[in-house]
């Protein structure tokens, strides 16, 4: 997410209570998790197995743990604790601001949408023209909404990010809460069923792109990016940032991975479970998923392995 107005480093490293290195000059503009930073981003990384992926990515200013040379044209701010000062940069610049009363004062509502009794609207919510959204659906602060949109009952759009950064001592493990200030946004023509859930990203956008309809009882994970005219139904799970390309079928109880991409026209049967990336314009099944086809001729090979087995022991006497 982008700051209001540029904020120098030094400013950032006297706040946090980290040492620069490199570049004291920058200017950061945003703050970002990794996985969607841009050139004048701040981010921060405590993984080893981040570290060359976090020196080497778009972000400008790097919240880091480890000795490390500074690439040129960056900033390394050296804290014992990045995780920690990039929460504390969070709930600095993008504070929880309490409700009041069930519709924000500040919430834009287009003309012609109409709420049903028990809807909440929170703080700086933009919804667009001819929606329709029914009881007790809750939109938290910064959702967008666009125009022509259905929510059914009882849905709830913008809730925090599930990201915990957990941490082990002798006695117990703690799992530490990673702020979110994203959003969600919903483009013109979305159809969402009743009771479903959709989190707002870390830093960046959850987007359900235009035209995509979803059942009830799905939940979509913090920063991830359905495409336009999708169609998933009943109980279908979606992992933080996965990429979902347009006109995807997702059927009942498919579970979607994180950080992984789901090619434009996929068809994905019923209960499967997708674990990594696959093409577009394939149908698949299992869990983990494959083509269709080939898994459905492993499934009649594993139903004849009794068959098989009752040969082979005959043979064998």
């Amino acid at each position: 997410m982008d700051f209001k107005e540029p904020l120098p480093v030094k400013w950032i490293a006297e706040f946090t209570g980290a040492t620069i290195k490199g570049d004291a000059t920058q200017l950061v503009t945003g703050i970002n998790e990794i996985h969607k930073v841009r050139k004048g981003d701040i981010t921060f990384v405590d993984i080893d197995k981040y570290y060359n992926i976090s020196l080497n990515s778009e972000a400008t200013i790097i919240l880091i743990n480890k000795e490390a040379d500074c690439p040129p044209g960056k900033t390394l701010l050296m804290h014992p604790d990045p995780f920690s000062a990039y929460v504390k940069l969070v709930k600095h610049f993008f504070p929880f601001e309490p409700a009041n009363k069930m519709i924000s004062d500040t919430a834009e509502i287009g003309e012609g949408t109409h709420l049903q009794p028990n809807v909440f609207i929170g703080n700086h919510v933009k919804i667009g023209r001819n929606c329709l959204i029914h009881p007790n659906v809750t939109i938290y602060d910064h959702t967008i909404i666009g125009d022509n949109v259905i929510i059914q009952a009882n849905t709830v759009i913008g809730g925090d990010a599930f990201y915990f950064k957990t941490r082990r001592n002798e006695n117990e493990a703690r799992h530490d809460k990673l702020e979110s200030c994203g959003r969600a946004i919903i483009e013109d023509n979305v159809e969402i069923g009743a009771c479903c859930t959709i989190d707002r990203g870390v830093s960046g956008d959850t987007i359900i792109g235009k035209g995509t309809k979803l059942d009830n009882h799905i939940h979509v994970g913090h920063g991830a990016v359905i495409g336009k005219n999708c169609l998933f139904v009943a109980q279908v799970g979606i992992g933080g940032k996965a990429i979902i390309e347009d006109e995807v079928m997702l059927w009942g109880q498919v579970g979607v991975s994180k950080d992984l991409t789901i090619g434009k026209g996929a068809i994905v049967y019923a209960q499967s479970g997708v674990a990594s990336s696959i093409e577009g314009g394939k149908i698949y099944f299992g869990s983990p998923v494959m083509e269709a086809r080939e898994k459905m001729k492993e499934l009649n090979w594993i139903k004849r392995i009794p068959e098989i087995w009752e040969k082979v022991s005959k043979d064998d006497q």
